[in-house]
């Protein structure tokens, strides 16, 4: 377990204030909270479990787990405020998405192990599907040499990136989310929609494998979103030794190893799979790692 993931490093908030709550595309909401501790602390591929109940009550009960988005800092430069981009999509994020500008939530973290330092001179490479491209904004400032996170300082030898590109799948153009926000951060973007309503049509996978049959040869390939999506960015990868790295979005009860609801096939050095808890031992993982044949909580 690392020392980030250990329940005595998470903050146990019992309430957090929420200082904005807005919808940026259909059904999608960009939710900054009030923490400067957890904002000074939390790491590019980590998360958060925040509770939608209104402050007081205990429904939901359940929290649920969104990854760092953003860190909001003041005129100063200290870290004050932190983002997550969700999608409303059940009873646990359609709570959060009715509290207001100074509701209090509920809110533990910064949970699991983010992702590791830049691969250096080269291109990086974030494939994002369904609500996956929010880890990559901090990811992307980061990697680019932007901006920095947490509170572990940096190796002199880390050297940034040369370029970051998001290729961002969605099924339809109205829940493309932050745009603006990667294209701001100097992050390249390319769009693909399953109905062609924006970008090209089709899956997010073609355009990865278009760059790679084009010649291009990443430093890193990075992927978030749906289990299809990343065995298939996984594939790819392997088939062309790029090093590539996923983000799982299991379901989580827990946020910090106890519930053992998130766990999945990770292939141990002997090629045998074993169970691992993504809140404490990922949500990052190595793609070729993790055991595509079998499927996940």
């Amino acid at each position: 377990m690392s020392d980030a993931s250990c329940p005595s490093r998470a903050l146990m908030r019992p309430a957090a204030t929420v200082l904005e709550n807005r919808e940026v595309a259909r059904d999608t909401f960009r939710l900054r909270l009030g923490d400067p501790e957890i904002a000074r602390r939390i790491l590019p591929g980590q998360f958060v479990m925040v509770r939608g109940a209104a402050e007081g009550t205990d429904d939901p009960l359940l929290g649920r787990p969104f990854a760092l988005y953003e860190v909001q800092r003041d005129e100063s430069g200290e870290p004050v405020s932190f983002d997550v981009v969700y999608l409303v999509i059940g009873r646990g994020t359609a709570a959060l998405s009715r509290r207001k500008p100074g509701d209090r939530v509920a809110v533990w973290g910064p949970l699991g192990n983010g992702f590791g330092p830049s691969p250096g001179s080269g291109s990086a490479l974030f494939i994002a599907g369904g609500i996956g491209q929010t880890p990559f904004l901090a990811l992307g400032r980061d990697w680019l040499g932007r901006a920095s996170y947490g509170d572990r300082p940096k190796p002199e030898s880390e050297t940034p990136v040369d370029s970051a590109t998001l290729l961002y799948g969605v099924r339809s153009a109205g829940l493309l989310a932050g745009v603006e926000d990667f294209e701001r951060a100097g992050i390249g973007v390319e769009i693909a929609t399953d109905d062609g309503s924006a970008g090209r049509l089709g899956f997010v996978t073609q355009l990865l494998a278009d760059r790679i049959q084009a010649g291009e040869r990443p430093a890193k390939v990075v992927a978030c979103g749906p289990p299809p999506m990343l065995a298939a960015v996984a594939r790819l990868a392997q088939a062309h030794d790029i090093p590539c790295d996923v983000s799982l979005e299991n379901h989580m009860a827990c946020g910090f190893g106890a519930c053992f609801s998130c766990v999945t096939p990770i292939l141990q050095d002997d090629g045998r799979p074993d169970l691992r808890r993504v809140c404490v031992e990922g949500p990052v993982f190595p793609a070729h790692r993790v055991d595509w044949s079998r499927p996940s909580h």
